[in-house]
């Protein structure tokens, strides 16, 4: 049985996430606008991915659920990786 809880951590740990990056933004602000033109680029091809995945997902006549967790599998990836990244400094 999944984890019922899974999909608030995630959350929890993107809005971590977002405010280590905010944070980082705050105290260095000369580089904001580079560091702001990666993370919308970031966030854009999460986007993108994701979309292009469900559709994969729907053609393969894949359950809603399915077709929702390949949607959001990009971002999962994304956040999880720049928390590993955020961690280590």
């Amino acid at each position: 049985m999944p984890d019922p809880f899974a999909d608030y951590a995630w959350l929890a740990q993107a809005g971590w996430v977002y405010g280590m990056h905010s944070a980082q933004l705050w105290a260095n602000p000369a580089q904001a606008h580079e560091r702001l033109t990666e993370l919308a680029f970031e966030k854009w091809q999460a986007c993108m991915t994701g979309a292009f995945d469900a559709g994969a997902a729907m053609m393969r006549g894949a359950t809603p659920e399915a077709v929702a967790k390949a949607a959001m599998a990009p971002a999962r990836r994304r956040v999880s990786a720049n928390a590993k990244k955020i961690g280590k400094g």
